[in-house]
């Protein structure tokens, strides 16, 4: 349907606006090597990804906010390139505290948003 690709490209839009965003504007307070800002976005994208999974929204409304938007926010390619830089360049204490800290991170940020997600419906009587 129309309306899917809509929803999704609409998500989208805006998720890779905000990624740019918030990107520079870490990016303008950090200067270390870690790369902060795709941490940032990566873990809290996750958050929100559990969280929306959790609430069980409804089809075009998952695919605004969950395909579209935090598909275009989150961002899998830049990690990956970071993290071969890093290892590149031969900042390993760097490069596995950003790989270890990213998954787990993450991982556990899902689990987080899924139960909050699923809490908030079951308040609400969703």
């Amino acid at each position: 349907m129309l309306i899917n690709y809509l929803m999704v490209a609409l998500g989208a839009a805006f998720g890779v606006l905000a990624r740019f965003s918030l990107s520079n504007w870490i990016k303008r307070r950090w200067s270390h090597d870690f790369p902060l800002p795709t941490f940032i976005i990566n873990v809290s994208g996750s958050l929100a990804l559990g969280l929306i999974t959790g609430l069980g929204i409804g089809v075009h409304a998952s695919l605004l906010l969950g395909t579209g938007f935090m598909g275009a926010y989150t961002t899998f390619s830049t990690f990956t390139m970071e993290s071969v830089s890093l290892n590149r360049r031969k900042k390993k204490r760097v490069f596995y505290s950003y790989l270890i800290s990213s998954y787990v991170l993450g991982i556990a940020a899902v689990f987080l948003g899924t139960s909050l997600g699923a809490a908030t419906r079951s308040l609400l009587g969703m």
